[in-house]
């Protein structure tokens, strides 16, 4: 059975002492209660409820998996109950506007909570973590009476939410949407289609679920310039808020899935369903955005608690698995055999494991101060300018790090052996339920399409050579010529890592002049551009955390074992996991001839 530890002290390192969360939310009235000894209690409580309510229905609800019967869905035993605590204990509330409900704690607040709970138990924390992004859209494009209606149910737990967009004809390409919205004489629309692969579409948790829907009115322009967004309810709502009858939104089956099991994704009909429009007309991709980038981050955190579910036990298997002796001479001559921690490859994996971990939770985390600075803006220049931030590093986050999680989770079954294989470990059930994650929120090719074609290119690497420039400025600060006391033991990741990003540039550039005379470079470049991109940020990131932890050493701090493990990770990291740029490097400048020179009806030949 698998175990899970909340990395508690990771987490208080990389807020406190990596990016100075406390002086950050000091500089905001708005947040300013979440002091650290409040955040400390968060965490600690959130600990307990991930360890003991979470994790234990891990294995137990892929084992059950949802059951559909009658149009309706019934989660695993035990996943009420612990959604029951969740919203008892106030969670749901946590990061959101005391206006309507909330706590009025930070966001980033919000994030590491998730990140407990969902390394705990992914598959149940889907239920309300799509609520989240629901919320932030109301919130972002939603009436005053909207708000009032349906975010005051959000933010206590009480209803939760969804997001509609897919149909049988279309995924990404949502400009094929055919769901139709014909509006009513009372402001209201009649919503008609079907939308498939919807996350916690349909579920028995609350009497209620909020769809926030992709739709087009009669006469919308072609394509994505005419689709419309709209709140549907599952269940009619008066005034008050009280729940009525079945508003014509029912779920037509639920999914056979490869992992995450536990979690329904529903097929959902709405026929004539009532709904309203939140936003402008025709506008609503851009407002979907909202919702669209929460759980692009979201679904990044997916990869981080993957690599961490799997590292703490294969790290705990390798301590205790017999099998072989040192090539250096016996380490336990009292035992038939030395644990497999001894051995160099098993170290490898491990290393790997705790390097993507680790890196990813300061990736993640910097992303989340940047929501921060989104969600606190005074003005409309200083939201646009994190937004921006936000935009570029969004579709690295979402497709490195859920390769990398897929990567450590493959790793996890590795260190196992035959056990690992088998399903009474657990083990397996990771790879299984994080290999959605490179998938939804948009595949690994389409992030990179994303980062490569609109973040970078089309704004002629504006948005690139700002976080690049943030790179610069670190390692300048850190380099030989700076007052740094470290900076002897910080050039062995300084160097490597400013030579990383001039190389960045520089491909960037060749790669913008060879898609002038060849359009096809952009789509065979973008993936391997984009993991370049992952490996190098996460770099940063990990020369950072060496940074940092060599200014706790020079004090006089308790628990020095984990700083030095950082430095550590941090040189097996540049040494062994940061050179697989360059292998990166020759196969995005390559020529995209050989991937389209063969004919359609050659790559059939048999």
């Amino acid at each position: 059975m698998l175990s899970f530890k909340a990395p508690i002290t990771d987490i208080k390192f990389i807020l406190e002492d990596v990016f100075g969360y406390y002086d950050h939310y000091k500089k905001t009235p708005e947040f300013s209660e979440a002091t650290p000894d409040l955040v400390d209690a968060i965490m600690q409580e959130c600990a307990k409820f991930s360890e003991n309510e979470l994790l234990p229905l891990y294995q137990s609800g892929d084992k059950e998996g949802c059951r559909w019967e009658g149009g309706k869905v019934f989660t695993p035993k035990g996943f009420k109950g612990a959604y029951q605590q969740f919203v008892d204990g106030g969670w749901p509330s946590l990061a959101h506007s005391e206006k309507y409900g909330g706590q009025g704690l930070p966001p980033s607040l919000g994030m590491i909570t998730s990140e407990m709970m969902g390394t705990a138990n992914w598959s149940w924390t889907m239920y309300p973590g799509l609520s989240h992004g629901a919320m932030n859209t109301i919130t972002a494009h939603g009436s005053e009476d909207q708000k009032q209606l349906y975010l005051t149910k959000l933010i206590e737990g009480t209803w939760t939410g969804t997001m509609c967009l897919t149909e049988p004809q279309c995924g990404t390409d949502l400009g094929q949407v055919k769901t139709k919205a014909e509006p009513n004489n009372d402001g209201t629309y009649n919503i008609t289609g079907t939308k498939i692969f919807i996350s916690a579409g349909d579920h028995d948790l609350t009497d209620n679920i909020i769809h926030i829907v992709l739709a087009r009115l009669p006469n919308a322009p072609a394509g994505t310039r005419g689709i419309s967004l709209f709140i549907v309810p599952k269940m009619h709502i008066d005034e008050q808020g009280n729940v009525g009858e079945n508003n014509n939104v029912t779920c037509g089956s639920i999914e056979d899935k490869m992992g995450i099991k536990a979690s329904a994704t529903a097929v959902i009909n709405f026929d004539n369903a009532k709904g309203v429009l939140i936003g402008p007309e025709n506008k609503g991709l851009e407002c979907m955005f909202t919702f669209m980038n929460t759980a692009r981050v979201g679904t990044a955190l997916q990869g981080v608690c993957a690599a961490e579910l799997s590292y703490q036990n294969a790290l705990e298997y390798a301590k205790e698995r017999l099998s072989m002796r040192s090539l250096t001479g016996k380490k336990y001559p009292d035992k038939v055999a030395d644990p497999i921690i001894v051995h160099p490859d098993v170290r490898k994996m491990l290393l790997t494991q705790k390097a993507f971990a680790e890196g990813g939770r300061a990736m993640i985390y910097y992303a989340a101060k940047i929501v921060d600075d989104i969600e606190s803006a005074k003005t409309d220049e200083e939201r646009k300018t994190a937004d921006d931030r936000l935009g570029f590093i969004t579709p690295i986050l979402k497709a490195f790090l859920t390769e990398a999680g897929l990567e450590s989770a493959n790793i996890g079954v590795q260190v196992f052996g035959g056990h690992g294989y088998i399903k009474e470990w657990g083990m397996e059930q990771i790879i299984r339920d994080v290999r959605i994650a490179t998938l939804y929120e948009g595949t690994t090719g389409i992030q990179a399409l994303d980062l490569l074609g609109r973040k970078v290119l089309l704004t002629r690497g504006k948005a690139l050579s700002q976080f690049t420039k943030e790179i610069f400025s670190f390692c300048k600060d850190k380099s030989m010529l700076s007052s740094n006391p470290f900076k002897r033991q910080m050039n062995k990741f300084i160097w490597p890592l400013s030579k990383a990003t001039a190389n960045w540039h520089q491909y960037t550039m060749r790669i913008g002049l060879k898609a002038k005379k060849n359009r096809d470079v952009v789509g065979s470049a973008s993936v391997d551009y984009l993991m370049f991109s992952g490996y190098v940020t996460m770099a940063y990131f990990w020369a950072k955390m060496a940074q940092t932890a060599y200014e706790k050493l020079a004090g006089d701090v308790e628990n020095r074992d984990f700083y030095r493990a950082k430095i550590k990770t941090a040189e097996f990291y540049f040494e062994r996991i940061l050179p697989r740029t360059k292998s990166l490097a020759a196969t995005m400048m390559a020529d995209p001839k050989t991937l389209m020179q063969l004919d359609q009806e050659l790559l059939s030949f048999l």
